[in-house]
């Protein structure tokens, strides 16, 4: 009979060391003798003690991470490596300095420089393998609030050495299965969820650690409400998936962009807790933007529109053909040529997709 691991997703330091040695039990195993699953609760399996974790197994229940977590150690101990005297050093070491995520910046750092340390010249914290040592640190910053920001930061503050065996590590199959189990579980509530916003959108054949999505403000005036739901949606399916999120200001219109716009966009993002892994212009891609321009011109499917824009936004809502579309691509290339110079005739046209 399966042992069964259940998981606090909310009130408690989430308990990901727990979850990374079941799931690494499981692989190593080739079945899932551990059931892990996630609830969106204070309180696992008691009622009168609130407890981050439980492990039924071998007929008894046992409440709170650190039992949890000793019960598996000693259970599965020749898989998991825990014999070796150096990794209980290490996972002993983890519960002293991490059994609680700290917020104190320069506390977490010290912590995190001993491990830059130990592994400059080791791919793993013991021996040349993955551990209960990497299970229980890996665990530790996937739960630490300011590793996690730190990751986000550019440039990373943390060590290059444990910034490469985190990536290693967290890109590990043990560590996608517990995302997909975190991921995935379901959110029993008593309450009427109609009423409730989500950010579940069933978007699926994601592969962890190499999604990006992007959030492109126009540096022309501060972000509304509509910009938050964007930003939170693109922060999210990001970093809930490993991936990136790129922060693109598409700066192609100078007349109307403003330095104080931009600034102000960055630090509202940051009031969000939203913070881009990679900030980039528009106006770095237009040396490619300018080649596709001439190729789509090339290829017939664009062309330069001289009409006015109140005749224009008439010809759009009408289904109406423009005068210029089916020019030779030899003159479009030719009035191309005076918008990039900037002359009188090339400033009242605008390059347009030949679509329906």
């Amino acid at each position: 009979m399966a042992a069964v691991l259940t998981l606090a997703k909310k009130g408690f330091p989430t308990p990901w060391t727990a979850a990374g040695v079941a799931e690494h039990i499981n692989l190593l195993k080739g079945e899932r003798v551990i059931s892990v699953s996630w609830v969106d609760s204070n309180t696992v399996s008691s009622k009168d003690k609130r407890v981050a974790s439980s492990l039924e197994i071998d007929g008894t229940t046992l409440l709170g991470t650190e039992k949890v977590m000793s019960k598996l150690l000693v259970r599965y101990a020749e898989e998991l490596g825990y014999i070796d005297t150096g990794v209980v050093e290490w996972v002993r070491f983890v519960g002293e300095k991490m059994a609680k995520p700290s917020q104190d910046r320069g506390y977490v750092f010290e912590v995190l420089d001993e491990f830059d340390h130990h592994l400059a010249m080791r791919s793993f914290f013991v021996g040349y393998t993955v551990t209960a040592a990497d299970l229980a640190i890996w665990g530790a910053l996937r739960q630490s609030p300011v590793f996690q920001a730190a990751l986000k930061e550019a440039p990373s503050p943390v060590g290059a050495n444990l910034l490469r065996w985190y990536k290693f590590v967290n890109a590990m199959p043990f560590a996608a299965s517990v995302m997909d189990t975190f991921s995935g579980s379901s959110k029993a509530s008593e309450t009427n969820k109609a009423d409730q916003g989500s950010f579940d959108l069933s978007v699926k054949d994601l592969e962890y650690g190499k999604v990006c999505t992007r959030f492109p403000p126009e540096p022309s005036g501060y972000l509304h409400i509509g910009h938050a739901k964007a930003a939170l949606l693109n922060e999210y399916i990001a970093h809930t998936n490993g991936g990136k999120l790129l922060i693109r200001f598409d700066d192609t219109n100078p007349t109307k962009e403003k330095m104080e716009y931009q600034d102000a966009i960055i630090a509202d993002l940051e009031l969000l807790g939203i913070k881009g892994d990679a900030i980039s212009y528009t106006s770095d891609y237009f040396d490619v933007l300018y080649d596709y321009a001439i190729r789509a011109i090339n290829e017939g499917i664009a062309y330069v529109d001289d009409t006015d824009q109140k005749t224009m936004q008439h010809e759009r809502m009408h289904g109406i053909a423009s005068k210029s579309r089916d020019l030779s691509v030899e003159e479009n290339l030719k009035r191309f040529e005076e918008m990039k110079q900037g002359t009188e005739f090339g400033q009242k046209c605008c390059l347009r997709a030949k679509m329906s």
